[in-house]
């Protein structure tokens, strides 16, 4: 196994990594490397290769070729839940492929997040795209009202979902396609407590579908892991069965 980082692109000038000193200090005295040996450098845009640590910082030996992404293009609408509950939620759904998480404030939400929380939020996404190998961080937008996160999507001519607790709504697996996926996608998924009716009814106005994501009734952190533990089943099942036939 080799250990990988994510770099920004300026750190890359033709065959060159210019590390930073903190990614130095963690390649050498951390997980212990030495000139020669091997690690994996990540744009966390798609691109990676695999670098050679010299004195001067890392010389490109090849190009990285791994498809762990999903097809779909999955944009999660989080209402914030309680305490530290989406540091939990970034992570797993970071390992489960998808691509952009958008929190929001709904009427029901309690926490109400510090300004130096999202450069934390999107720290825990490039390390938990380095731990599950993925060659993509997933971009965090800054939190916004919820009502506002619908609108701006409102022309986006891509599948949009609401999932919706004791509701007679449709599963989401009933909207998850058996042949071919679609490009993109926008889910939403509330916080303690769900939606109100009054922000479910504006997301169908902006163009949302309501769906259901079973008869019981899942934490405000559990939903959105739920959500991309589906799409990413569903998705990658449909790559393989593609492959076989």
């Amino acid at each position: 196994m080799l250990y990988r980082i994510v770099i920004n692109s300026s750190q890359k000038q033709d065959s060159l990594i210019h590390l930073q000193s903190d990614q130095e200090h963690y390649l050498r005295r951390v997980v212990r490397l030495n000139n020669g040996d091997n690690f994996i450098a990540l744009d966390g845009k798609g691109k990676g290769w695999q670098v050679k640590l010299t004195a001067d910082g890392g010389e490109i030996v090849d190009f990285l070729q791994d498809d762990r992404e999903l097809s779909c293009d999955v944009n999660l609408i989080i209402a914030l839940p309680k305490g530290n509950g989406f540091e939990d939620i970034i992570r797993c759904v970071t390992e489960l492929g998808v691509n952009s998480l958008q929190p929001v404030i709904s009427d029901r939400t309690i926490v109400k997040p510090k300004e130096n929380k999202l450069e934390r939020w999107r720290k825990i996404a490039i390390e938990a795209s380095e731990q599950s190998e993925r060659l993509i961080v997933p971009y965090i937008a800054s939190p916004i009202p919820v009502k506002e996160a619908f609108s701006s999507v409102s022309t986006v001519n891509i599948p949009k979902y609401i999932a919706v607790a004791r509701s007679n709504a449709p599963h989401l697996l009933h909207f998850l396609p058996q042949d071919f996926f679609p490009q993109k996608m926008i889910i939403a998924t509330g916080c303690e407590g769900g939606w109100t009716p009054d922000e479910v009814q504006s997301s169908i106005e902006q163009g949302f579908q309501e769906i259901s994501l079973g008869k019981r009734i899942l934490r405000a952190v559990t939903a959105p892991i739920m959500v991309m533990s589906l799409i990413a089943s569903v998705e990658e099942n449909v790559g393989v069965a593609e492959k076989v036939f």
